[in-house]
């Protein structure tokens, strides 16, 4: 009988940095005025690619998209706590060496709390932030109680061990259903998402315990809202399933003044994929070169 041969891993579409401990895969297109993504949880830098938000906007600016710890293809070190506020530091080394000036942050989901900590933070001069489908504020999630759970060393490790990729795959479709509720999951995402990187155990630590410090970060940081003096565009879905606007969208709206808030109707938690023109339009008018903040 033939033993199978394991499948090759698959190449990664960017490129690597090393930061201390930490390699950090990030994807790089076009030239121009920066514009940084930022993926939520349990996607990677890979999404924008899927989606094809990254080649749309290299036409006209230089675009990163960076895959935040234990995501994509960039490692997780357990000797720190990956909060949002020490992975906005990180996103601010990277483009330190990268040579970014004055960028746009774009962050979707989870990656609008790396954003706004990135922005509080004052670690660099940015252009303004463009924030999809986030979560700002803290809440009773049952997600966020599981999570604490599976982010528990060792107890989450064995749990990860004994699921079977059969049933991860099973998991990996519903979810996906999920955060693509009312929109069906396009066919480009079920044919290029790469499924076995987002079902790996390393991605499902770094879900889980991003999942689970949810709260504390939104906790840390809503204070900071109402002192932010930088252009903020606010979109989100009316029909989103994972976020609740009125609780997140239309209150983060009311506390940073000056933000622009446009709710898509009809649209779901992945707007970058059913809302991407949408975003294009926020992102050309943050970018504007008249625009002064």
């Amino acid at each position: 009988m033939k033993r199978s041969r394991p499948e090759p891993a698959p190449k990664a579409p960017g490129r690597f940095l090393e930061i201390g401990f930490l390699r950090v895969h990030y994807i790089a297109r076009g030239k121009g005025r920066p514009v940084v993504l930022l993926h939520g949880n349990g996607t990677m830098a890979e999404d924008f690619l899927v989606c094809g938000l990254i080649q749309r906007l290299a036409d006209r600016y230089r675009v990163i998209a960076i895959d935040r710890p234990g995501f994509g293809y960039t490692n997780r070190p357990r000797a720190r706590i990956w909060t949002a506020m020490e992975q906005a530091e990180l996103i601010h080394k990277v483009l330190a060496l990268l040579k970014v000036d004055r960028p746009l942050v774009v962050g979707h989901s989870w990656g609008t709390l790396v954003a706004l900590a990135l922005a509080s933070g004052a670690w660099r001069e940015l252009r303004g932030l463009v924030l999809l489908s986030g979560y700002y504020y803290p809440g009773r999630r049952a997600d966020v109680t599981l999570s604490k759970l599976l982010a528990v060393p060792g107890f989450g490790d064995a749990a990860r061990a004994m699921t079977r990729p059969a049933m991860n795959r099973l998991l990996a479709a519903q979810s996906f259903r999920h955060v693509f509720r009312p929109q069906r999951v396009p066919p480009r995402f079920e044919a290029e998402f790469p499924v076995e990187i987002a079902m790996g155990r390393t991605q499902l630590r770094a879900s889980a315990e991003d999942a689970s410090t949810m709260n504390a970060a939104a906790a840390r940081l809503q204070d900071s809202y109402p002192h932010l003096r930088l252009p903020v565009a606010i979109l989100t879905g009316d029909a989103d399933v994972v976020v609740d606007v009125d609780e997140q969208a239309r209150r983060l709206h009311g506390d940073i003044t000056g933000s622009s808030l446009k709710i898509l109707p009809g649209q779901g938690h992945m707007i970058q994929y059913s809302g991407r023109r949408s975003i294009e339009l926020a992102i050309d008018r943050l970018m504007q070169p008249s625009r002064k903040q």
